[in-house]
This record gives structure tokens, sequence and C-alpha cells, in this order.
């Protein structure tokens, strides 16, 4: 992971560790996760994670962001 300006919050370095994403972009609010082969199957599976961690995260998509196989991991 690159060092970046932008504090990381403990609950997403969790889930950045047990998540393994091959390729993500840091976001003032959380990642954005790219490059999913199938985007459902990887959010239903970020979703899981969250909630099994009790982690404080919450999981955003879009139609566009679904076209590049992508999908948000933000603070909530």
């Amino acid at each position: 992971m690159k060092n970046t300006d932008t504090p990381i919050s403990t609950d997403l370095q969790k889930f950045i560790e047990k998540f393994e994403p091959n390729k993500f972009k840091m976001l003032a609010r959380g990642i954005e996760i790219r490059g999913n082969n199938d985007v459902h199957r990887s959010i239903t599976f970020a979703k899981e994670l969250i909630e099994r961690m009790k982690l404080k995260l919450t999981v955003h998509h879009s139609a566009e962001m679904a076209m590049y196989g992508g999908f948000e991991v933000v603070n909530s």
C-alpha cells in the first residue's frame, strides 16, 4: 500500500487486510476497489466481512462503477 496524506481509519485498515483487494484507490472517506471480475460476489463478500467484523464501514456502488468492476468501501 502506498503512503498517503489521508489518514486511514482502523476499521478500514482491518478491512483491507482481510479483503486483500488487488487494486484500490484511496478516497477522502474510504477506498474504491477496482478490477473485480465478479462485482456482485465481491460486494456481497465485502458486506458480509464488514458485518462479521463489526466494522463501521459501508459499501457504495453504482452502475457506472460496475462497468469497470468497482465499488467503494467508506467510513460510516
